[in-house]
């Protein structure tokens, strides 16, 4: 619920012309937030200047007022650390501290949402991810012994990946010690879930940003995300709810590599109207 301290609203009108929801109108010449249909989106708590919208006061203590100083990013900075970030997979035998992986969580929190669903949620992997592993195999095996045995010209293109699951699988059965071609020894996993898959998508890149800023490295798990589709025993495992879905998994630890500089990349397909 959004309340409009009086003595402090001097209605200007900002926070009614930049409402989303248009819930927000003029009652005794003063800001009056119509509750029922406001999505507590919170551009009214952000630009009032004399700070006279609230909420509950739990949530106010987070609130920060803006200081370019700790705001402010450079546009350059902000693009080579995007250029400079990259998918890790070598990993140092060392534990990622729990501070660290609720900021990276933090930062999916703070991700905007359509609508302000606030729907999405997170699911942080650490002292079982070898059981996880496990059944991530034995889905990924069973899925590939199907897609060799009935090959059409739409499975060609993953044929592959198919023959990877399998060998995969076989090999650990033979040594359950071989190399983990899954995560790659990473000491956590955090996997975004949401019934929206745009808002699971755009809370997963803030995080890789923020992982990569805390000097921790990561990759996203696409084979998780497969193996998880539809599959009993990983939803049962994970305790998802019926109506959730991972949309991605970030296998994240302290890299064992050092990249010196960028790498090129195709140019971009642009289409100006």
């Amino acid at each position: 619920m959004m309340i409009v301290n009086k003595e402090k609203c001097i209605a200007c009108g900002l926070c009614i012309n930049d409402c989303p929801a248009r819930c927000i109108t003029w009652k005794d010449n003063k800001a009056f937030v119509v509750n029922k249909i406001c999505i507590e989106c919170g551009h009214c708590i952000a630009i009032c200047p004399k700070f006279a919208v609230s909420t509950e006061e739990d949530k106010m203590k987070e609130v920060i007022p803006y200081k370019e100083e700790t705001f402010h990013i450079e546009p350059e900075n902000l693009l080579n650390f995007i250029k400079f970030r990259r998918s890790i997979r070598q990993f140092k035998d060392q534990e990622v501290e729990i501070e660290k992986l609720e900021k990276i969580i933090e930062a999916g929190r703070f991700t905007e949402t359509a609508r302000n669903l606030q729907d999405v949620s997170y699911i942080v992997v650490r002292k079982d991810i070898d059981k996880l592993r496990i059944l991530v195999m034995e889905r990924l095996y069973h899925m590939g012994q199907h897609i060799l045995e009935n090959l059409t010209q739409e499975t060609m293109s993953i044929k592959k990946y198919a023959k990877m699951w399998v060998d995969m699988y076989e090999a650990y059965q033979k040594n359950p010690n071989i190399e983990d071609t899954i995560y790659f020894n990473a000491p956590a996993l955090i996997l975004v879930v949401s019934p929206t898959p745009i808002n699971g998508g755009l809370a997963s890149t803030n995080m890789e940003l923020m992982t990569n800023a805390l000097g921790l490295g990561t990759f996203y798990s696409g084979f998780t995300v497969r193996a998880a589709e539809d599959n009993q025993k990983i939803r049962e495992f994970l305790e998802l709810k019926e109506d959730e879905q991972i949309i991605s998994c970030l296998a994240i630890g302290y890299p064992k590599v050092n990249y010196l500089r960028t790498v090129p990349r195709n140019d971009a397909k642009i289409t100006w109207l």
